[in-house]
């Protein structure tokens, strides 16, 4: 009984941990929001820079090219601390956004980059033809990309978007680093408060895993019907 009572794993532990599990609920509601905005941002970054990054005109294909390499080639904890430290003293304390904010903006943004790389290969992948009929049709270049080559596009954008969502979800923990109350920051906090850490990170693993494992399956799921399509 010794060795049950004083081990990490013992059932005290688990008991502590499910009588505080309020406070990681909170958590894990704090790190949806975050995941739910920041994926709007990022969807919106995506299709633009993505569009941007298929376009025939150099200056708009270069800008989209600057940000994707970016945010690509740096760390997502260095813009939490340009825009949560650094934005505030820049802008004199006139720009000082929230936690919730600064993570929405940092993975929005981060992630943005990445779902613009998966919308360029999206687009690319619809015959070039396509555009050529649209365009002597008399269709605009945006109503090109809006009503004939994205709805095209989609069932290739949409399994490698499924990684990006899941990547995001779990990227969103870096928002602990500015004390944000997400699973990670309630999870290092009770778990030092408490000197019990098993249950504590072994739940905050279960807790990304309900939200990242349906996206990840639904987008195999779409990768099967994709594959099962072309095979026929």
């Amino acid at each position: 009984m010794t060795v049950l009572t004083t081990s990490p794993y013992a059932w005290e532990n688990w008991v502590s941990y499910f009588k505080d599990f309020p406070t990681f609920f909170q958590g894990f509601l704090f790190t949806l929001a975050i995941s739910v905005g920041a994926f709007i941002m990022a969807m919106f970054l995506g299709i633009v820079f993505g569009s941007l990054s298929s376009s025939k005109n150099k200056v708009l294909k270069i800008i989209a090219r600057v940000y994707v390499e970016y945010y690509q080639n740096t760390p997502l904890l260095v813009q939490f601390m340009i825009v949560y430290y650094g934005l505030p003293l820049i802008s004199n304390y006139v720009l000082m956004p929230s936690i919730y904010w600064t993570a929405v903006i940092c993975v929005g943004v981060y992630h943005g980059a990445y779902i613009a790389e998966v919308i360029r290969a999206g687009i690319e992948a619809v015959p070039t033809g396509q555009t050529e009929a649209a365009l002597s049709q008399g269709f605009t270049q945006a109503e090109t990309m809006r009503i004939i080559i994205l709805p095209q596009a989609i069932p290739t954008i949409l399994p490698p978007l499924t990684n990006q969502v899941v990547n995001l979800i779990k990227n969103t923990a870096t928002v602990a680093i500015i004390s944000g109350a997400d699973i990670m920051f309630m999870t290092k906090s009770w778990s030092a408060m408490n000197a019990n850490y098993i249950p504590a990170f072994a739940g905050a693993a279960f807790l990304y895993f309900i939200m990242c494992f349906p996206v990840a399956s639904w987008g195999r799921r779409i990768e099967e019907k994709n594959k099962s399509a072309y095979s026929h």
